[in-house]
């Protein structure tokens, strides 16, 4: 705290700093990571404040780039054709239409650089209220002779304990960056829209110990990663409406003020793993019962969506020989999630997991069987035509209300169908009467 706020102007000891990460970073990180926390000192007292989102790019950069390797002309050159092959496999299995844009392939650097600014608006919520909270907790733990020099400092620890925040979610998204193999991997929307990309250096491990040839591999990646791209692109409210859930549930994120006192009672600084656990084991989090129920939500919206992928996947490249392995090695990376999407998971309080993905999958593919691609991939034309987590428990009332509709009848009516247009109906008999009990159909005067 001294050192912090004191007038000695004395540094912090990297080394200190680097062990209280709990990752390894090279001396010359660290000298980049100390003067961007003085940039966030210097710009908090004078009055800026705010969280160093510059300081999460430098961190998920170096990361990607450490072991980071260009795109081959010879990579470049074979993913295309990749591509370009999968493309019509997937026009014959949709009926929407192709991206303006070409694919392109990505470095892990490329990768942070696109999708960094989603990633900066899921976490600011939940920066913001981890940054509020350690004011207030530092204010009310300090011991009585720092109080002067607390006083006031709101301000600053809320510029410093964001850009700590941010240097934690440049670790994650850098260690994402090693994990991902296209840009729809991670299921939500973090690529521009109507962009499709697949990253050579981190696709040469996902057909490790399947047995397939990589050609086909690159296949059936490029297919579903075209699939998602093409979805995004077509159902231009569906980026809005899981950003907006991912939001909601970010906003939902709230700090537990309990633990996060019982932390700072007992915190040693001379052991700093165990602040270092609790912030990566997001005990420090809790879920409020919007943002839980929000998160209900988004798992059936990313079920739904992956769903739908993996039948249009499926479909487009059934003809390779091994597309089973290739199939349940996708479902499997999107059910489990890598280690970074685990620690994003504690660090922000987001799961990104499509718990339904088989029933959602199954719910399509019976749509599909029953009325046919056009008619199932009209149904994200608008939100309201979206199939909802009952349609996914049980699809044949979906299936029943679609087929209905290709014959040319009206939708069967529910009770609330029939109490709303009852209530319609009575409101409507009461305006006609108009007038006063015994005027006549034609009295002008008002009621």
């Amino acid at each position: 705290m001294q050192q912090l706020f004191g007038a000695s102007g004395a540094n912090l000891d990297p080394d200190q700093l680097s062990r209280l990460s709990g990752v390894p970073i090279d001396p010359a990180m660290m000298s980049t990571v100390m003067q961007h926390l003085q940039g966030a000192f210097a710009g908090a007292a004078g009055g800026e404040g705010g969280i160093s989102w510059d300081m999460a790019k430098r961190q998920a950069l170096h990361i990607a780039n450490q072991d980071g390797r260009s795109v081959t002309d010879g990579q470049r050159t074979e993913l295309d054709q990749a591509f370009q092959l999968a493309a019509l496999w997937v026009s014959a299995a949709t009926t929407i239409a192709e991206l303006a844009d070409p694919p392109r392939a990505f470095t892990r650097g490329q990768w942070v650089e696109a999708t960094l600014p989603v990633w900066q608006e899921l976490a600011e919520p939940v920066a913001t209220s981890i940054a509020d909270a350690l004011t207030r907790t530092l204010s009310e733990q300090a011991p009585e002779e720092l109080q002067g020099m607390v006083q006031g400092a709101g301000r600053l620890m809320r510029g410093i304990g964001g850009s700590l925040f941010a240097a934690q979610l440049g670790q994650v998204v850098g260690q994402l960056s090693l994990e991902v193999v296209s840009g729809g991997d991670v299921g939500i929307p973090v690529m521009p829209a109507g962009s499709a990309a697949i990253l050579p250096q981190n696709f040469a491990d996902f057909g490790a110990g399947l047995e397939v040839d990589p050609d086909q591999s690159a296949l059936y990646i490029a297919a579903r990663e075209l699939a998602h791209a093409r979805l995004f692109r077509h159902a231009k409210w569906l980026r809005l409406h899981v950003i907006a859930q991912v939001s909601e549930i970010a906003r939902g994120t709230l700090v537990n003020d309990e633990g996060l006192e019982e932390l700072a009672t007992r915190f040693d600084p001379s052991e700093p793993e165990e602040l270092r656990q609790a912030l990566m084991s997001g005990e420090l989090l809790r879920r409020s019962e919007e943002g839980q129920a929000a998160l209900g939500r988004l798992e059936n919206v990313l079920a739904t969506i992956e769903g739908w992928v993996d039948v249009v996947t499926a479909d487009a490249t059934a003809r390779l020989p091994y597309v089973d392995r290739l199939s349940e090695a996708a479902r499997r990376r999107r059910a489990v999630g890598g280690p970074a999407e685990r620690a994003l998971g504690s660090l922000v309080g987001l799961e990104l997991r499509p718990r339904r993905l088989r029933e959602a999958a199954a719910m399509w593919r019976a749509v599909t069987d029953a009325v046919g691609v056009e008619a199932r991939d009209a149904l994200w034309d608008y939100p309201d035509l979206m199939p909802t987590s009952d349609d996914i428990d049980d699809p044949s009332a979906l299936v029943a209300r679609l087929e209905a509709r290709a014959r040319g009848e009206e939708p069967a009516r529910d009770a609330f169908d029939e109490a709303l247009e009852s209530l319609l109906a009575d409101t409507g008999g009461d305006e006609k009467s108009g007038g006063v009990e015994g005027d006549g159909p034609e009295d002008p005067r008002p009621v």
